[in-house]
């Protein structure tokens, strides 16, 4: 697997707040859940592009 890329991200404390007890509820890091929802949110995408063809 390559090398992991960082990126620094802001957001306001409240999303902060929501994202990082979503990701305790499901036993990820903040950083964790971050990564997994941008990966479903192109995934989706992906499949939503394939479909408009």
């Amino acid at each position: 697997m390559a090398e992991k890329k960082s990126v620094l991200l802001r957001m306001s404390p409240e999303l902060w707040q929501a994202l990082n007890q979503w990701a305790e509820q499901e036993f990820r890091s903040l950083n964790g859940q971050i990564e997994y929802l941008l990966t479903q949110a192109v995934k989706n995408r992906q499949k939503k592009k394939e479909q408009d063809k």
